[in-house]
C-alpha cells in the first residue's frame, strides 16, 4: 500500500498539514482542518478549510490542497494527508473523496490528528464503487 512512501515522507506530509491547519477559518464549527497533497514531482501544497456563514460555501482543506495543485499545473499526485484537532484521525468528507478520486485517484491518505494518532489507508478503501466520469477533455 504504502511500499513507495517511508515514514519519513507522511512524516514530512503531516507536518505540512499541521502547518496548513493554522490558516484555518473555522469560525462556525470550530473544527479546524488543514491538509497537504503531494504531486509525483515532489511538489506539496497545503490547503485549509475555510468557512461561510452559508455552510454550502464552504470549502474543506483537502478540496483547497488539490485545487490549488491543479490552478498549478501538478496533475499527478501520490499522497494527502489530513490533521484535525480530534481524538481520533479524520477522513476526508464523501465531497472530498469524489474531489481527490476525479484529480489524484488511488492515492494514499494519512489522516492524522494533532496529539499523533495516524492511520494509513489508500483513497479506494475509503471510496469503493467511486463515481467515475469519462467526459471530454
Amino acid at each position: 500500500m504504502t511500499a513507495a512512501l517511508d515514514d519519513s515522507v507522511l512524516d514530512s506530509l503531516v507536518e505540512a498539514a499541521k502547518a496548513a491547519r493554522e490558516f484555518a477559518r473555522a469560525p462556525y464549527s470550530g473544527f479546524k482542518v488543514g491538509s497537504a497533497l503531494l504531486a509525483e514531482d515532489g511538489r506539496v501544497f497545503g490547503g485549509c478549510n475555510v468557512e461561510s456563514a452559508t455552510y454550502g460555501l464552504t470549502v474543506c482543506g483537502e478540496r483547497t490542497a488539490v485545487f490549488k495543485a491543479v490552478s498549478e499545473g501538478a496533475r499527478k499526485f501520490t499522497a494527502v494527508a489530513v490533521v484535525t484537532g480530534a481524538d481520533l484521525p479524520t477522513p476526508p468528507c464523501g465531497a472530498c473523496r469524489q474531489v481527490l478520486w476525479d484529480q489524484c485517484r488511488d492515492i494514499v491518505v494519512v489522516m492524522s490528528t494533532l496529539n499523533g494518532k495516524r492511520k494509513v489507508m489508500m483513497l479506494s478503501q475509503l471510496y469503493p464503487e467511486a463515481f467515475e466520469f469519462e467526459g471530454p477533455e
